[in-house]
């Protein structure tokens, strides 16, 4: 066994194991352990920035990656024009700038903002951390192997694919770049340590307030008046 197949092969199905089974059980068994805990009251302003560009640079990023997966075919028509090819990685590059410039005001504020010193687990520190690895390794990715949104519908696309039905194709990932293999690594990573953090809020929903029974609220205003009088 290499360690291709160990970070490759094993530690997938391990990391999307915890994933799944660690958030299905603090939903439905603990879900009042759910909380982003925001720290908007300590502080708001480097909250606003970093939060909005991170969050919003971030999910595009995490978009287009689910699309090259799931439509790669369409991908490659897009990529067949230069132009278009240009700038479908000029935005990708640009957005990734975008998330990180937010990860790092983010960062700086847990850092230098005491009051949110205080209320800085250190699985917050590990998240953050993971995705500063996450992030960085994206944009050094997309600057030094070009054409990302190219040569990752012939790779990702099929190995992630090996992936759901269970027969992982190891040779397309084992050639690649140590950096490209970082990348990967560390996102089974933050899938790993997701649910054991404030940011499993994400991946749950509010469907208890479909089903519960209605609740009766009683307006005492004029009641307390009336008492008074």
């Amino acid at each position: 066994m290499d360690w291709n197949t160990i970070f490759f092969v094993i530690w997938p199905y391990i990391s999307l194991t915890i994933f799944v089974v660690v958030t299905v059980y603090r939903s439905i068994i603990r879900p009042f352990s759910i909380s982003s805990l925001s720290s908007q009251l300590l502080e708001n302003k480097q909250l606003y920035w970093g939060s909005i560009s991170f969050h919003y640079g971030i999910v595009l990023v995490l978009l287009g990656h689910l699309l090259a997966l799931l439509i790669p075919r369409s991908v490659v028509l897009w990529n067949a024009v230069p132009l278009r090819l240009y700038l479908l990685e000029i935005t990708g590059l640009g957005l990734g700038l975008w998330s990180l410039a937010g990860l790092l005001i983010l960062v700086f504020r847990r850092v230098t903002v005491r009051r949110v010193q205080v209320v800085t687990t250190p699985m917050d520190a590990v998240v953050l951390a993971a995705l500063l690895v996450s992030v960085i390794s994206g944009v050094l990715v997309a600057t030094l192997y070009r054409f990302g949104s190219y040569w990752f519908t012939g790779v990702f696309s099929p190995y992630l694919l090996s992936l759901v039905t269970f027969t992982p194709q190891i040779g397309l990932v084992a050639p690649l770049p140590w950096l490209i293999k970082l990348h990967v690594i560390n996102n089974f990573v933050l899938a790993a340590i997701f649910p054991f953090s404030r940011l499993v809020h994400i991946f749950t929903y509010p469907i208890g307030y479909l089903i519960r029974p209605w609740q009766i609220v009683l307006w005492n205003r004029k009641i307390r008046t009336q008492n008074t009088q």
